[in-house]
């Protein structure tokens, strides 16, 4: 099979196209023949190997994981002889976890693993970047944020491949959604249900006075210290990004969470993945693509990925 190499760290160009061996399904799990991944900043970690963290999971020296990727969408080509939930040519939807491995033709799955069917109606490109996008935004709002109907929150990065799925997220849930974003995607924004869009080129959303429940930096570049006096008495700021502090802050009842949702238990995740897809079945939740790449275009992808500018997910079309 084909895949997208990393045995390096360093810029885009590291990544090469090499044929590898099919991996071989075990008893309980499935084979995969994926359709389209999505490339992620944590793909650009994992690939640069510039952020400490990044070198702990993946390798201090060279990576430890030659292939990248982790949200997928695919048709089942294969079973291992325990497998009962799924058959071939199931249409699915899912994450191989930490060992990624999804930005290739074929990946081995656990049939109790992260992965759940899709309904005919549901594009691979769009499924892949929901199990990626969704997999982060629904557990960081639902149980580090508790949001509740009624609760205002605020989506920092709100046009990102985890922002436009935590705008409708919050919105489903109920809540009163205030989205932050440049100013060329302030409609795009409006049109995911924020009641509210700030330009952030035109203002500072922390200089508000104690207006929300829950702030949720997507893209990590504020910082619980800057977003205090926007939360309330009791608020809560939320960050995919590691904080160099314990994995919880506190200060005058204002807490920030920080949380690796992408090590949660994948049984877990099979749960959020058929919720989210109940909302798309819904109208309720839709993915924004900015733009699909062959496997082979894979450096480009990763390129714009790494311009931290990217609208929505970046698409790789695998097979």
């Amino acid at each position: 099979m084909r895949a997208a190499i990393v045995e390096r760290y360093g810029p885009p160009e590291v990544l090469g196209i090499r044929e590898v061996p099919t991996p071989e399904p075990g008893p309980e799990q499935v084979l995969v023949e994926i359709h389209a991944s999505v490339v992620t900043p944590s793909d650009i970690a994992f690939r640069s190997g510039e952020l400490w963290i990044a070198r702990l999971f993946a390798g201090p020296f060279k990576p430890r994981l030659p292939i990248l990727g982790d949200a997928f969408a695919g048709t089942i080509v294969r079973l291992g002889a325990g497998v009962t939930r799924f058959a071939v040519g199931d249409r699915v939807a899912g994450s191989t976890g930490p060992e990624l491995a999804a930005h290739a033709e074929f990946a081995a799955v656990d049939q109790s693993g992260a992965i759940v069917k899709l309904a005919d109606g549901v594009a691979f490109g769009a499924a892949a970047g929901l199990a990626d996008g969704g997999l982060v935004a629904l557990p960081f709002l639902r149980d580090q944020g508790r949001l509740q109907a009624g609760q205002h929150v605020l989506i920092n990065g709100a046009s990102g491949s985890i922002g436009t799925t935590a705008v409708q997220i919050a919105r489903a849930m109920g809540a009163v959604v205030t989205g932050v974003t440049s100013t060329g995607n302030l409609e795009l924004v409006r049109s995911l249900g924020a009641d509210r869009v700030i330009d952030y080129t035109a203002e500072d959303f922390t200089a508000a006075d104690a207006a929300y429940d829950v702030i949720f930096d997507t893209v990590g570049k504020s910082s619980f210290a800057r977003c205090h006096d926007a939360l309330k008495p009791d608020g809560v700021y939320l960050t995919p990004t590691p904080m160099l502090s314990p994995a919880m802050l506190r200060k005058s009842g204002r807490r920030a969470r920080f949380a690796a949702t992408g090590l949660r238990k994948p049984a877990d995740k099979a749960k959020d993945l058929i919720q989210l897809f109940d909302w798309v079945q819904e109208g309720r939740l839709r993915t924004v693509i900015e733009r699909e790449y062959a496997l082979a275009e894979i450096a480009a992808a990763h390129a714009r990925v790494e311009t931290g500018h990217k609208v929505g997910s970046i698409v790789v079309n695998v097979s």
